[in-house]
């Protein structure tokens, strides 16, 4: 009867497999239809789910005569029956099942070259599945039988590494186990971590001398030695310490040697670099010296090889493995020890050296004019991945270049003038690519051109240092000024490189602070710069960024320095009217520069009659422009504006209507701009005594602090009506005429908000204010740009809150949430057929009520608890914790006193609930989000019992549990317990809210059961000791027999 049984078994058997493999092969034939493949997925998953013979099928379709994929799909089973069926399966099953495992691992593969690398893998998730389940308590000698398998070939000692590294992952890494499980598992391997190391040093050492020699299966033992490195990766990066460095640093050595091995260098290399990553004590076998500490650190006496080998790497012409340096470098430049070495003090000036070489913008991959490239067409996949990389490079190597400029300022120095000087010397090379400007002009690739544009990158960090470095008296102000002559008398027609000249003028003017008399030369030169033009055009965008470079300069000198440029101020003067009147190719933007730089240094006049006298002359012809009879009549009528700019006409050709739109908009964008230089350049002397004695203070506050008068007030109070009515003609405008307009609209909101920043209570004390900014710039929100609000908040005095900000941020927040919401609705959808929490119409209405108050401070609270409580479900976790650690509760709290609606505390409460339902997996979300549930509830349930409504409506709450909690928390009689306790009650209360991550929501449940443990008694339980008292011990042991 048994016979004929296990003959009607083997047929079913073969029967279904027969089905599997026919699934499995509809499964993965490319030509099968989708339904086709559908219908097969489905009977292999519901065969794994539902089928008694899941083992027998298994181990057959594991079979290695089979093919790879079905054999790697009877693993899959035999996987699947490991993880979710273990616990329900009788003894001998189990083991039954672990020494059919085992004979897989004995027998059932290829060759190790042979056999498929999913195969391997899939035979060493098995196993690990297993250990993770009764390691160690029920199989106490699975290390022993990992390491007899070592000796039976290649392939069984490459799987066992596979299992070893798998183990060390799920355990350590990722954490898959419950807590007990993980703290048995991993106290056990780190108490059998020597035995472990020592065995995988033995393997490796074997199969590395065998691939050496060179043998017939030398590929078989160099696939062992890579199976062993990357094990060995798994684990160095957390076992202790002395087993890396036993033996005298044994496994470093051996690895530094396996660099020399192009076939094992990778593998060696990853394990090398997680070996000098790990953070070591102080009482450490290893001293990573580069760390820095305050205890005294000693020399390491090979300190000189190690600056060698680092310079060497450095001056390599791939510019990825130079990058790969610069923050060992940066580390030893601040290391105040070692940087107190002579050989670290004399690497500096090489590695300055070096930095001349690096600098240089070279290896392009479609180039082949330096031997970077050739590195670089394996690093980078095109030109644009280059310049992106080659950008953060430099910026790296310039944080580096200033702190090695800061040891060696003077050597610094002398590497730069040396550079600079020959750079003057040197003939323009411009190499194979020239500009499509102009005919005998450079391009960016140019060899003169990344030769100026590289020295002038170390220029510019050697003098930020210099002066940070040494005293006056050491400065080398007599060679930086002949350096800046030589500069001041290079004459160029290539706007790159004299791009590169007006940089290195900039930067050496600090120098003439000392030589007073270089001021007016250094002033010509970036004058003759703004009229730079090429055949007497004007217009080319390289023309154009030399002029606007030298706007640039002029203004940043007269930023720094006012006061050394004040005795100049005549002479800039007239010179910028002569220019005005004399230059018809300077544009509009640059005459605005150039008022901007002369309202800079007439802040040094620190008279008040003075500087207004000044701005009234220099700005009268702006004011009369933009008050006249016909700008006022452009801009309040859409109408004539359009005429005015051309935009109602179609261009065929140059005509005398098109030069005099042309005229219209660069009259319109110079007033603009002309009042924003003033705007934001104007102010009074910072010191009060010299404001008072200038004219400037003209009354004191409440408080006793000075209220300070702008000379600029007047002008711009004239300027304003016609400002605010462009923020309104832009709103009529925006869909026939933006890209036109709004380059002026958005000068206007800078104007606007830099004049609250200048004039302070000049502006804030302007009758209706609030009305006249709700009433333009406020008008359509969509525009109100960030640096105009910004600026408006920081710079308004408290007494003005109520009377200004209150009525602009009301109706700002509302706007903000409504625009927020309705954006994270759209990306929530994305990811989401379904919305998460439905609110109810009584919320939506008192939502509602909330966002149209638009006056009181309240309606500000408000809106601000209704955009930050709204976020939280924002599937943004970094906004959702930060929103609710700092925000919600800070501003809840000052309202929590009042009368609120019943729905807006309800409305707050499921606000926190909804966003447990979206963050909830997330730890540091749940912890935030949990904390402010809590505070919501213990101070408001006493007076909200809608509160208690909310709760009895979350998925699995103890009703029994919440009435304990609320007669805690309303009752005052009642006991009282802990911080602690409470809050896991209440986390308990509240955990059917908490979601799960999309990747996790359809995921089964794999429980693995906890072991008696092996670090404490267990607590006798006579239902297990009655049921389990069969020799569990012994049942993954090797000699037993039961089969």
């Amino acid at each position: 009867v048994k016979h004929k049984l296990a003959e009607v078994m083997a047929e079913q058997v073969a029967a279904m497999c027969e089905q599997l493999i026919k699934a499995v092969n509809v499964m993965m034939d490319a030509e099968t239809s989708q339904i086709y493949r559908l219908e097969a997925l489905k009977f292999c998953e519901e065969f794994k789910e539902t089928n008694s013979m899941c083992v027998p099928c298994g181990l057959q379709l594991a079979d290695k005569a089979q093919p790879a994929v079905v054999r790697h799909f009877g693993l899959q089973i035999l996987e699947h029956v490991i993880k979710f069926r273990w616990n329900n399966m009788q003894q001998q099953e189990k083991v039954q099942l672990k020494e059919c495992a085992m004979q897989l691992l004995s027998h059932g593969t290829h060759s190790i070259l042979e056999e498929e690398s999913h195969i391997k893998d899939a035979l060493s998730r098995i196993t690990v599945e297993m250990i993770k389940r009764e390691w160690p308590q029920h199989w106490p000698d699975m290390l022993k039988e990992m390491e007899a398998l070592t000796s039976q070939g290649e392939i069984q000692t490459e799987v066992v590494m596979l299992i070893l590294l798998r183990l060390a992952e799920d355990v350590i890494t990722f954490q898959t186990l419950p807590t007990q499980r993980r703290r048995d598992i991993q106290q056990t391997l780190t108490q059998n971590m020597e035995s472990i190391f020592s065995f995988m040093m033995a393997i490796l050492q074997l199969n590395v001398e065998d691939y050496r020699k060179m043998v017939s299966d030398a590929k078989a033992h160099c696939r062992v030695a890579v199976a062993t490195l990357n094990t060995l990766a798994g684990y160095i990066d957390w076992v202790s310490l002395v087993h890396i460095t036993s033996g005298n640093c044994h496994l470093l050595e051996i690895l530094c040697l396996l660099l020399s091995e192009p076939e094992l260098q990778l593998e060696a290399a990853e394990c090398l670099l997680i070996s000098i990553s790990r953070k070591v004590s102080r009482q450490g076998k290893l001293i990573i010296f580069l760390q820095g500490s305050e205890a005294e650190v000693e020399v390491p006496a090979n300190l000189n090889k190690y600056m060698e080998a680092l310079l060497t790497f450095t001056t390599h012409s791939s510019q990825f493995l130079k990058s790969s340096t610069l923050p060992t470098w940066g580390a030893l430049f601040r290391h105040e020890t070692l940087l107190k070495d002579p050989v670290v003090l004399d690497i500096v000036t090489k590695y300055l050296r070096t930095s001349m070489i690096n600098l240089v913008k070279t290896g392009f991959p479609s180039r082949d004019d330096n031997p970077s490239c050739e590195y670089s067409r394996v690093d980078f996949d095109s030109d644009g991945d280059f310049n992106s990389f080659f950008n953060s490079f430099r910026a790296q190597q310039g944080e580096v270049l200033r702190s090695a400029c800061r040891i060696v300022p003077l050597e610094a120095f002398q590497i730069a003038a040396e550079w600079l000087q020959y750079q003057i010397a040197s003939p323009i090379d411009m190499g194979d690519t020239t500009s499509k400007t102009a005919e005998g002009l450079c391009s960016l690739l140019s060899p003169s051109v990344v030769q100026w544009d590289a020295m002038t990158v170390f220029m510019e960090c050697m003098v930020t240092q210099i002066f940070k470095s040494l005293e006056e008296e050491r400065l080398p102000i007599d060679q930086s000024m002949e350096l800046l002559q030589a500069v001041l008398n290079y004459e160029t027609k290539d706007p790159l490189i004299l791009s590169c000249v007006l940089t290195n003028v900039s930067a050496l003017f600090p120098f003439v602070i000392h030589r007073p008399h270089f001021r007016t030369q250094v002033l010509y030169k970036l004058f003759k710069a703004i009229t730079f033009e090429i055949d007497q055009d004007s217009k080319v965008s390289s023309v154009k960024n030399v002029r606007r470079h030298a706007s640039s300069s002029i203004i940043k000198i007269c930023r720094d320095y006012p006061q050394f440029i004040l005795p100049c101020f005549d002479m800039f003067y007239n010179h910028v009217k002569k220019l005005f009147v004399s230059d018809a190719t300077l544009t509009h933007m640059e005459k605005c520069s150039l008022m901007e730089a002369l309202v800079l240094i007439s802040n040094q006049f620190k008279d008040f009659a003075k500087q207004k006298a000044f701005l009234d002359e220099m700005m009268g012809s702006v004011v009369a422009e933009w008050t006249s009879e016909e700008m006022r009549h452009v801009l309040w009528d859409p109408a004539m504006f359009l005429s005015f700019v051309g935009a109602d006409q179609v261009v065929t050709e140059q005509s005398a209507d098109t030069d005099t739109t042309g005229v219209n908009r660069g009259r319109l964008s110079f007033c603009l701009y002309a009042m924003l230089g003033v705007v934001k350049r104007s102010r009074w002397p910072a010191d009060v005594e010299e404001a008072k004695a200038g004219g400037f203070v003209v009354g004191y506050t409440a408080a006793g602090a000075p209220i300070y008068r702008n000379p600029c007030t007047s002008q711009f109070l004239l300027l304003l009506p016609n400002l605010l009515y462009c923020f309104i003609l832009h709103l009529m405008l925006q869909l026939t005429f933006y890209l036109l307009f709004c380059s002026c609209h958005s000068c206007s909101f800078h104007v606007l908000g830099n004049a609250g920043l200048s004039l302070q209570q000049e502006f804030y004390t302007i009758e209706r204010l609030a009305q006249e900014i709700a009433g333009s710039a406020f008008v359509s929100l969509d525009h109100v740009v960030r640096v105009f609000l910004r600026q408006l908040v920081q710079s308004c005095p408290q007494e003005y809150h109520e009377s200004l900000l209150c009525p602009l941020l009301g109706p700002l927040f509302a706007y903000l949430q409504q625009r927020l919401s309705t954006k994270w609705q759209v990306i929530n959808q994305r990811t989401s057929e379904e919305v998460v929490c439905q609110e109810s119409q009584v919320t939506q209405e008192m939502l509602e009520e909330q966002l149209v108050r638009m006056v009181t401070r309240e309606t500000i609270y408000m809106s601000l608890l209704t955009l930050s409580f709204t976020s939280l479900s924002w599937k943004d976790t970094t906004n959702c914790h930060r929103t609710a650690s700092i925000v919600c509760w800070t501003l809840l709290r000052q309202v929590v006193g009042g009368n609120l609606l019943p729905e807006a505390v309800t409305w707050f409460y499921t606000s926190v609930l909804r966003g447990l339902q979206v963050h909830g997996q997330h730890e540091v979300c749940n912890s935030t989000l949990l904390q402010l549930a809590m505070l919501i509830y213990e101070n408001l349930r006493p007076r909200y019992m809608e509160l208690r409504t909310v709760m009895t409506q979350i998925p699995n709450i103890s009703v029994e549990a919440l009435d304990q909690y609320d007669h805690r928390l309303i009752d005052p009689n009642a006991q009282k317990v802990g911080d602690k306790k409470k809050k896991d009650q209440f986390k308990k209360l509240i955990a059917g809210t908490v979601g799960k991550a999309l990747c996790q929501q359809f995921r089964k449940e794999v429980h693995i059961r906890n072991l008696p443990s092996l670090f404490k008694k267990p607590k006798p339980d006579k239902a297990v000791q009655n049921s389990e008292a069969l020799g569990l011990a012994a049942l993954f042991y090797p000699e037993n027999s039961t089969l």
